[in-house]
């Protein structure tokens, strides 16, 4: 749309008002992508406030021969809330590694070899669609496209994954599973 020509012009010529409107026309789609993502809405409107703050320190950027307004602020969402969730992640890992220990866990390598295993126990497409979705970060429309699937199918590669791994380890090992497996 021209007006979106326009206000995208406005935004990088640093006009805050252009700034107010992309913000009121955008978070909502760009707050979606990012709850979906972390899970937790505190995080997810801190990650909102980053994404914007960024897409206004780096509004000179945008080109738009190069793509649409939306997925250049879709591609800054999702790289900061990664980020987020990385950092974050080593965080919790080593309360985590603290409070297994404590519950009788002896050495935290020898449960991380045995949740790899556990891993390695799934079908190869269990696989590749828990990667895809819990560690690369994908929407499930974006993994099922990536492994040439129907949604309904790669969703139902998903749940099927995600109920072997509970029923070998329990929703805790699972957890801890997902956060060792993003460590590496």
């Amino acid at each position: 749309m021209k007006d979106d020509t326009i206000l995208i012009e406005r935004f990088q010529n640093r006009d805050e008002s252009a700034l107010s409107k992309l913000y009121d026309k955008y978070a909502g789609a760009i707050y979606g992508v990012i709850i979906r993502m972390c899970r937790n809405e505190e995080a997810a409107q801190e990650i909102l406030q980053e994404t914007f703050m960024k897409a206004w320190d780096k509004s000179h950027l945008y080109d738009a021969s190069k793509g649409k307004f939306y997925t250049w602020l879709y591609r800054i969402a999702r790289n900061t809330t990664l980020n987020f969730l990385r950092k974050d992640t080593k965080l919790i890992q080593t309360e985590d590694l603290s409070v297994y220990k404590d519950e009788g866990v002896e050495d935290t390598d020898d449960l991380y070899i045995e949740l790899k295993g556990a891993l390695a126990k799934l079908e190869a497409h269990h696989q590749k669609a828990l990667k895809l979705v819990y560690f690369n970060g994908l929407t499930h429309k974006e993994a099922h496209e990536e492994m040439g699937v129907p949604l309904g199918t790669f969703k139902s590669y998903v749940r099927q994954a995600v109920t072997k791994l509970r029923e070998l380890y329990g929703s805790e090992l699972l957890i801890l599973f997902c956060i060792l497996e993003l460590l590496t």
